[in-house]
């Protein structure tokens, strides 16, 4: 059995849009969603945020529009006959252009999030390209460094959405020891099919961050029941999660008949728990699981001074 190792993972920077991640190479164009210094693809420290980029892009837009108006009031003034012409195309002209400037500082964040639009399905290709060079470096990272490669992997995810990625950041994480304080999710880490690791981390939460298992990770373990319950410690896995299951009323709402299969396994401050919400809602019966908690407290907890409080 492999050992697991103790880690301190960084903290992860949530955005909120995807592309926030993405930075660009000023001197080539390349595309990253790691914190790197230096651009992977030329060397050069030109990394700035894509939202900069599109910045730039829409100021250097927007001067060129100006530039042209101080063209056509020029070109005015040069064709201009008269004296009285030439000042008025010179103050029209002025004019226009001072009203443009002011127009462009009014629509500079509509402006930069349109050349953001241009700047990104221009550049398809070129992210692709920087996700596969990240991609590159996770490996190398992952053989030197678990970490390393697990905290490379969890950026290039805000960005890549897909099962190889999700598998191999479980993986990563069945060799780490969990803590509750540590910056863990399950959610975006869900897959459609059975796997066993996937089963296995939902177990380790449900003893460390229960309040990570929600409704799409209940019902992942119930539907796969028979293939976790002939696992090493299956029981355990799904015991843990109906344990976590009962941290609120909505969930034994939603999955009686399954809290009530591990009911019996449950350890004391988690039976605790659902026995304080078996009295608060004295209505619900929760298709025998009433019952079942009922007889689980005369044979086991009727003398337990926790339980006085409850009577």
């Amino acid at each position: 059995m492999t050992k697991k190792k103790p880690v301190r993972l960084r903290p992860y920077y949530k955005t909120r849009y995807a592309y926030e991640k993405l930075r660009v190479c000023k001197h080539c164009r390349s595309f990253t969603v790691l914190w790197e210094d230096k651009c992977a693809n030329c060397g050069k420290q030109a990394l700035i945020p894509v939202m900069d980029q599109a910045r730039i892009n829409a100021k250097r837009s927007m001067q060129n529009e100006r530039l042209i108006a101080l063209l056509v009031m020029l070109a005015a003034v040069l064709f201009s006959q008269t004296f009285v012409q030439i000042v008025l195309c010179f103050l029209g002209g002025m004019a226009l252009t001072l009203f443009l400037w002011w127009f462009q500082r009014k629509m500079l964040e509509t402006e930069t999030r349109r050349q953001l639009d241009k700047l990104l399905r221009g550049s398809e290709r070129r992210i692709v390209e920087g996700i596969y060079l990240n991609l590159g470096t996770a490996s190398a990272a992952i053989k030197e460094d678990e970490q390393l490669g697990y905290e490379i992997l969890r950026e290039i995810a805000s960005i890549v959405h897909n099962d190889r990625i999700r598998l191999q950041r479980i993986m990563l994480l069945q060799g780490f020891v969990l803590r509750k304080d540590m910056e863990l999710e399950l959610e975006p880490l869900m897959l459609e099919d059975f796997e066993p690791a996937l089963a296995e981390y939902i177990g380790e939460l449900a003893k460390v961050k229960r309040e990570l298992i929600k409704s799409q990770a209940i019902r992942y373990v119930m539907i796969y029941e028979r293939e976790i319950l002939r696992m090493k410690d299956g029981a355990g896995i799904m015991a843990g999660v109906a344990g976590a299951a009962v941290r609120m009323k909505k969930y034994v709402d939603m999955y009686p008949e399954f809290i009530l299969r591990y009911v019996r396994q449950l350890p004391k401050e988690r039976y605790l728990r659902l026995y304080q919400l078996v009295r608060r809602n004295p209505d619900q019966s929760w298709n025998g699981l009433r019952d079942e908690v009922s007889a689980i407290y005369n044979e086991k907890y009727r003398w337990d001074p926790e339980f006085q409080n409850w009577e």
